[in-house]
């Protein structure tokens, strides 16, 4: 879950750097810059923003109908993350190859899709359960490391592994936007790689674990 934190800091860098300021998996971001794009006083985007706030709820609706309610790793996640990772590398091909012949349609459709690879992926996050780790968001995870710190009185439980959730966001944001000087594609097709790994990484845990329950069941 942390790495997909990274990768969701890749793709918002991508969306908003490369696709004219749409946050695909930062969805706070993007209710934030509508109502600013809503007021008529500024110069952001008002249609990219709305369809990628409406295609990350379809997708995190068909996310949580994949997965269903099991909570943990099963085989549901780790084909739900086969179809992200497929989803972003045929959005990759789509930037890589069409955006120079029709850039403001390809832009949409690059955008909207990555939200609703981005809707899948949080609600996945939600069902597999590592505490503090959404993948999407940090503002819960820094608010959390903040109150349950030393310094607030509390016991710094789980610190580490939400300090790392906020700095691998950022540094998949930084990772984005170097990718942008090579490519736009490039950045989402870096996304696509790390949720390869999760999804294989995590079924041959998932195997493992299971390997070795079964005979303890016997």
């Amino acid at each position: 879950m942390l790495a997909l934190t990274f990768s969701t800091g890749v793709v918002d860098a991508v969306g908003y750097l490369g696709l004219d300021r749409v946050f695909t998996g930062n969805m706070t971001g993007n209710v934030v810059l509508l109502g600013m794009a809503l007021t008529g006083t500024t110069n952001l985007p008002i249609l990219r923003p709305l369809l990628a706030l409406g295609f990350f709820f379809a997708g995190a609706v068909a996310g949580s109908r994949l997965v269903r309610r099991q909570d943990g790793w099963s085989g549901r996640v780790t084909v739900t993350l086969w179809i992200i990772a497929a989803l972003l590398t045929a959005i990759a091909a789509l930037l890589a190859f069409a955006l120079h012949l029709d850039p403001e349609t390809v832009g949409t459709i690059a955008t909207s899709a990555l939200g609703f690879a981005m809707g899948m992926q949080a609600a996945l996050a939600r069902r597999v359960k590592v505490a503090e780790v959404t993948t999407v968001v940090v503002t819960s995870t820094l608010t959390g490391l903040a109150a349950d710190s030393r310094l607030a009185g509390g016991t710094g439980a789980l610190w580490l592994r939400r300090a790392l959730a906020v700095v691998l966001i950022s540094a998949g944001a930084a990772a984005g936007a170097l990718a942008l000087l090579v490519n736009v594609a490039l950045g989402v097709l870096v996304s696509a790689a790390v949720t390869i790994v999760v999804a294989s990484l995590g079924h041959t845990g998932h195997r493992a674990r299971s390997a070795v329950q079964e005979p303890a069941a016997d």
